[in-house]
């Protein structure tokens, strides 16, 4: 936009016109920054693993007090809530392998929870261990 005034002194002010959710237009003096230049998905297994750290911690601080607990607040069987759960019968450096995994761009990811219930139920952390590595 620019305006003169009496003296012919030029200002000009930058505007940005937007929609908000409901189309309408908004008037702004900065852009909309740019969508994150993150390519992918994150692994279901990724927010799985970090899903039940979260309950995990839940159940430790008496925010929920049991599985059942955890299957309400979440809407899902008590079933699947053991199954999210049992993720934390795996070896930390597995969890943390987890939570790392890098996004995928294109197909399915490298790993599923699937595969995983069979590796949570070997108790001896190297025994899982050896799996994993077989896995990837």
């Amino acid at each position: 936009m620019t305006m003169q005034n009496e003296e012919n002194h030029t200002v000009v002010c930058p505007m940005f016109l937007r929609r908000d959710s409901g189309g309408r237009a908004q008037l702004g003096t900065e852009p909309k920054p740019p969508p994150s230049e993150k390519l992918g998905n994150i692994p279901r297994v990724t927010r799985l693993m970090a899903l039940a750290i979260k309950l995990g911690a839940d159940l430790d601080s008496g925010r929920l007090t049991d599985l059942a607990d955890i299957a309400r607040s979440g809407s899902i069987t008590r079933a699947r809530a053991t199954q999210i759960m049992n993720l934390l019968h795996l070896a930390p450096d597995i969890q943390e392998a987890l939570l790392f995994l890098p996004r995928t761009t294109k197909g399915r990811a490298p790993v599923t929870e699937r595969e995983l219930r069979e590796l949570a139920i070997h108790v001896d952390w190297g025994e899982q261990r050896k799996v994993w590595r077989a896995m990837q």
